[in-house]
């Protein structure tokens, strides 16, 4: 990632979430200086350290090794340095709280157990949100500085947006991604005919299921949390994952056949519940904006060098590692699952494709 690439991407953010004012201080002389901001003072002059202190508990179903549990911990640590102690992140890694569903169930449902969760992009089109689906359309991004384009852009606060805009109790703080999602089998793989007639694990998402009837497949959905065990028995062949979460969860040991079709990059995004957002104070949503902006640079930082990393981890374990030097084949098996599921979105999603 290019440092004018972070660099706008940290401008849109502070102008998304009307931070300007907390990142510029006027020397009283109709100037501007741009030094770094002190966030744990308020603009009222007080002390955010000294606001009551809140404990948040954040939900992540991958283990803290991986490229979103890094970019957790990157989040918490620097919410509790800004707010000078007085905002807490408990963040709960490796599926402890349940599947991304069972915890949106529970903030949605309004449950206070659960405050903040780090999740996929679709993972919200089940409770209403349109938007956030055409990020998960397979073959939409071309490649990392198309979804960072995206994401420094005003079209990503429009996204973030969109669950208060439809009445969930749900808010986004920050984008993020954890690389691009490949299939693994138990069975040995070369092309992508190959997965024909193969049940390949799917979480209960439209666009992923469209995408593996395409492909030949057959959808097979089952937990995450119970994949290993499917793919260790045999109820489903496969599944597809992001390289840095495909090791780190260990599934090579029942499925060692990994092809870099490169489908679909995994775009996440951190949301917080509306009872959690009221908890705190005005100065305490700032600091949460604030290193929500922080977490975002540092993973677009870490995740190509930690993919590139593990992929080579991968090999030298013996990992059966496919190429894919074409994927136009792919792309056009999934033609008409793109264009079912951008169509009533199509001008949307042409501003997302011209990002480029």
């Amino acid at each position: 990632m290019k440092m004018k690439k972070l660099l706008a991407l940290a401008l849109a953010m502070s102008m998304t979430f009307g931070l300007a004012a907390c990142g510029k201080k006027d020397d009283g002389q109709g100037s501007t200086s741009t030094s770094k901001p002190d966030v744990s003072q308020s603009t009222e002059g007080g002390d955010v350290s000294k606001d009551p202190k809140v404990k948040l508990v954040y939900a992540e179903v991958n283990p803290l090794d991986t490229i979103v549990g890094q970019t957790a911990t990157a989040f918490k640590e620097k919410v509790e340095e800004l707010s000078g102690g007085s905002i807490e992140i408990d963040v709960q890694a490796s599926g402890v709280l349940g599947s991304e569903n069972d915890v949106l169930d529970s903030m949605v449902g309004g449950a206070t157990t659960i405050d903040m969760s780090r999740i996929s992009a679709f993972a919200l089109t089940p409770y209403g949100t349109q938007k956030s689906k055409l990020l998960t359309v397979p073959f939409t991004f071309a490649d990392r500085n198309h979804f960072w384009n995206f994401a420094s852009s005003d079209l990503a606060a429009e996204f973030l947006n969109e669950p208060q805009e439809i009445g969930l109790p749900l808010r986004g703080i920050f984008y993020g991604e954890e690389g691009f999602r490949h299939f693994f089998t138990a069975k040995p793989i070369s092309k992508m005919e190959d997965l024909a007639g193969m049940k390949l694990r799917v979480s209960n998402d439209p666009v992923m299921n469209g995408m593996v009837d395409a492909l030949g497949a057959a959808p097979t959905v089952v937990p995450f949390g119970e994949l290993y065990s499917a793919l260790n028995t045999g109820v489903c062949d496969g599944a597809e994952q992001p390289i840095a979460n495909y090791k780190s969860n260990a599934f090579n040991e029942v499925a060692n056949n990994l092809i870099l079709d490169g489908h679909t990059l995994g775009a996440i995004q951190v949301v917080i519940s509306d009872n959690a957002w009221n908890k705190l104070t005005e100065n305490q949503q700032k600091v949460l904006y604030e290193a929500g902006k922080y977490a975002q640079e540092f993973n677009a930082k870490l995740s190509e060098t930690e993919e590139n990393k593990v992929l080579e981890e991968l090999k030298a374990g013996g990992c059966n590692v496919v190429e894919v030097a074409d994927k136009t084949p792919w792309a056009d098996a999934c033609k008409d699952v793109i264009t079912e599921n951008t169509k009533d979105q199509a001008e949307l999603y042409q501003q997302i494709l011209d990002l480029k």
